[in-house]
């Protein structure tokens, strides 16, 4: 595996490399981003995986500078898995002056993560177009754990008509259902043991629907209520239409299979996010 640390060097690199798989990153990572890393071998002759810890997506309080750093295990899981160049750029190779210009995503950037998080979709955008840029990629995958990130840059590449293939992939999970995130090495022990709860309560919501259910608004008011008596606090809880993230009728006309259920909330220090699609079986009325 190459490492690069600069555009010019990582251009060299790629030359008449045939079809290109992208896979962008912050590091710190785990299995499920090492699981992107074997989605984009299916896609790709070259497999790139960048490491960036991205200071436009963090708000003045949250952890830039904390953000768990480790480029040599990070480094050691890519070779493992075959990827071809890891693209690994100090801030100051994709910020040489202040980022005065920057993407305005669209509304859906203002809900949910959004709302909570100010500002991190433009810092979002704005990193992984200069990605895109730099790497030149046929393909890039990205993880379903971050449903509205996933949707924002899909959208994102139709609008400016990149010639780049988003691939999404499955939510990794853990044994107990907590999905694998950089952030869970901040969880106790005790918090670790709890985590899970955010997934139980997604997908016990999800089941209610596929069972049936249409009052959305008191679905989400149980999960908030049940994850706060457990000590978490809730950002959101959201049944959303799976397609654009829209709100669902509220006389319950869209497919169940079309929906999915939404969650973030903050345990002890630690904020995580998940979301579950709702499944309904064939031959279910």
């Amino acid at each position: 595996m190459d490492i690069v640390t600069t555009a010019a060097e990582l251009a060299l690199r790629l030359r008449d490399n045939g079809r290109v798989a992208f896979v962008p990153t912050m590091g710190n990572l785990h299995a499920g981003h090492l699981s992107l890393c074997r989605i984009a071998r299916q896609h790709g002759d070259a497999v790139v995986t960048s490491i960036f810890v991205n200071r436009l997506q963090f708000g003045p309080n949250e952890d830039f500078d904390r953000y768990p750093r480790t480029i040599e295990a990070d480094r050691a899981g890519l070779e493992r898995e075959g990827v071809d160049v890891l693209f690994a750029p100090p801030e100051q190779e994709m910020y040489p002056t202040p980022q005065v210009y920057t993407v305005q995503p669209p509304p859906l950037a203002n809900e949910l993560e959004g709302a909570s998080r100010p500002g991190f979709f433009h810092g979002v955008c704005t990193v992984v177009l200069k990605l895109f840029n730099l790497v030149q990629p046929d393909v890039a995958v990205f993880g379903k754990k971050d449903r509205q990130q996933l949707k924002i840059v899909r959208g994102m590449v139709q609008s400016f008509n990149m010639p780049i293939q988003i691939v999404p992939a499955e939510t990794v999970r853990a044994d107990d259902g907590l999905a694998l995130a950089s952030r869970n090495t901040y969880l106790t022990p005790a918090e670790r043991a709890e985590a899970p709860n955010l997934y139980r309560v997604l997908r016990e919501i999800a089941d209610a629907i596929a069972a049936g259910r249409t009052d959305y608004a008191n679905l989400e008011a149980s999960g908030r209520a049940d994850l706060a008596r457990r000590g978490w606090k809730v950002d959101y809880l959201a049944v959303r239409h799976g397609l654009g993230l829209r709100i669902p009728h509220p006389e319950g006309f869209d497919h169940p299979n079309l929906l999915i259920v939404l969650g973030a909330a903050t345990l002890g220090t630690t904020r995580l996010i998940d979301n579950v699609d709702v499944i309904k079986k064939d031959g279910e009325d």
